[in-house]
């Protein structure tokens, strides 16, 4: 591996916020050069699938590559596969495609929920219209498929599954909760589906591609999954954060677009038997309702910021962060099955790393 590739690697890692909080253990280092040399592997076989010989397809389909991503989904691919063999080809080649099927999603989410940014830079359709942004997230999909039958019936299977599971996640997100479900399992369900089934595909392809025992994949989907509802549940709570230049989105842009969010499930529930909480409810919903009626472009009242930032002190906020350490907390429980050593301490302080994003 060459220096400008070791560098590289580092940066990867470090983008991830992980290189000293996860892997600065004693006997950790041959973990952090294959993990580094691994990323390096899967950047370049990402430019790499996502050529298709088209001017047109080659500049849509990298245009959220290039800009940027902390590739969390392969860097825990290539965390579980020191489980087994360690970074294999069959390892980087899953993890590829789990990136991919990744960055589909965004062109389609941002679509469906008319987002304006992503990563920092104008979103697809925003760029190149609704038709386009979705036709390139097929296209990804087809990519990314294509990736996994390289790799057998079991990884095909395992695609399809995941691939079913971020469909049903978004269907249910749009159709919305239905008379005599809980809006809050609703919500969780909605989580585990679009976000926690992808993150547990990524940390079950390292096992079953390294080889590992068998054993270890019930735990890595039950982390996975878990590990990325808490990584939800944080973003709810960074949605309101007071500092766009650290989270990229101005506080409150989630819920003035109509997302639901789980401190908003948790504030609709206390409103109905406290009358201070229906009146900050009735300030933020006023504020979506002239959103929803056309006036998408106007800026947010001084009102609506003022709401949010109440809604970031209140309780309902306190209690969305707790049940995102709850959830994480559940994750680090499921890896009992794990030998000690590096590669289960570095999913421990993963799933640690994830709830502190907030902080």
């Amino acid at each position: 591996m060459n220096p400008s590739a070791t560098r590289r690697g580092s940066r990867l890692t470090s983008q991830l916020g992980l290189t000293e909080r996860i892997f600065a253990s004693p006997g950790t280092k041959h973990l952090i050069a294959s993990i580094d040399d691994g990323l390096d592997r899967i950047e370049e076989g990402l430019m790499r699938e996502l050529g298709f010989a088209d001017s047109v397809a080659d500049a849509t389909t990298r245009y959220l590559l290039e800009a940027g991503g902390k590739r969390v989904r392969p860097m825990l691919t290539l965390l579980t596969a020191q489980l087994g063999d360690g970074v294999t080809d069959e390892v980087i080649t899953a993890a590829e495609a789990i990136e991919i099927t990744h960055i589909a999603s965004l062109y389609h989410d941002d679509v469906m929920d008319d987002a304006d940014k992503r990563r920092g830079v104008p979103s697809a359709h925003a760029v190149f219209g609704n038709s386009v942004a979705i036709l390139t997230g097929d296209l990804l999909f087809a990519r990314a498929s294509q990736l996994m039958a390289s790799l057998g019936e079991r990884a095909i299977l395992l695609q399809a599954d995941t691939f079913e599971r971020l469909v049903l996640g978004q269907l249910h997100e749009t159709v919305g909760v239905q008379p005599g479900d809980d809006p809050e399992a609703h919500y969780i369900q909605v989580l585990a589906d679009k976000t926690g089934s992808l993150i547990a595909t990524a940390a079950r392809a390292g096992v079953s591609f390294s080889h590992a025992p068998e054993e270890y994949e019930p735990a890595m989907v039950e982390y996975g999954e878990k590990v990325g509802i808490a990584f939800q549940l944080v973003d709810d709570v960074i949605d309101l954060s007071p500092q766009p230049e650290e989270t990229g989105k101005v506080p409150g842009t989630d819920l003035r677009a109509g997302v639901v969010t789980l401190p908003l499930i948790y504030l609709r529930r206390q409103a109905e038997t406290d009358p201070q909480a229906a009146a900050l409810l009735s300030r933020i919903e006023a504020d979506v309702t002239g959103v929803e009626a056309g006036d998408g472009d106007a800026e947010a009242s001084d009102d609506f910021h003022a709401a949010i930032a109440e809604l970031r002190q209140h309780d309902v906020t306190k209690r969305t962060l707790a049940e995102a350490h709850r959830w994480a907390d559940e994750a680090v429980a499921a890896l009992d099955v794990l030998p000690k050593g590096p590669v289960k301490e570095a999913l421990v302080r993963f799933a640690g790393t994830i709830v502190d994003r907030s902080h």
